[in-house]
């Protein structure tokens, strides 16, 4: 039940602090994290298809 639960904690507090995240992020690296975000994202979709297609 744990290795539920806390993924999920993890995940929440991600998305209740994003926007923070995203503004250190970008004070420190000058790079919109969402931007990247959004690559990672399609890569991993193309891949898990990828893998599903061979």
């Amino acid at each position: 039940m744990i290795k539920f639960i806390i993924p999920a904690i993890i995940f929440f507090l991600i998305v209740l602090f994003w926007e923070k995240i995203s503004e250190k992020i970008y004070k420190k690296f000058q790079i919109k994290i969402d931007y990247v975000g959004i690559i990672v994202l399609f890569l991993i979709f193309g891949l898990i298809i990828i893998l599903l297609y061979f």
